[in-house]
């Protein structure tokens, strides 16, 4: 028996797809806690109340905080000062060698055209 014997089933049509009305009306319809909602929700651990922290540990955190800001602060401020000069370093040495370069061509262009008459 060879494929050709078989009988091809015939499916249903697709129905049509929901309009936007009707897909409104279900989101709508649904509870909160519907998996359709809750399933890609991130999972966030229970944060700490501030109330039930320690006033003298709150403001230690802050200042720590604080200090931490500033210090980072500074590594930017010397991070961006570095940045500067090295800038500066680099248009130098590009206008020194934009300096060389030419004295080479004006050295070499001459001596290469008087020997090649």
């Amino acid at each position: 028996m060879g494929s050709k014997t078989k009988k091809r089933v015939v499916l249903p049509t697709r129905p049509a797809p929901p309009t936007v009305e009707q897909i409104l009306e279900d989101v709508r319809g649904a509870p909160a806690q519907d998996p359709v909602f809750t399933a890609l929700a991130p999972e966030e651990p229970p944060v700490p109340s501030r109330n039930t922290e320690d006033p003298e540990a709150q403001w230690e955190r802050f200042y720590l905080q604080g200090r931490a800001y500033v210090a980072t602060n500074d590594r930017l401020q010397q991070a961006r000062d570095q940045v500067r000069q090295r800038c500066e370093d680099l248009c130098r040495a590009s206008e020194e060698l934009e300096r060389d370069v030419g004295q080479v061509t004006q050295t070499v262009l001459p001596v290469t055209s008087a020997t090649s008459d």
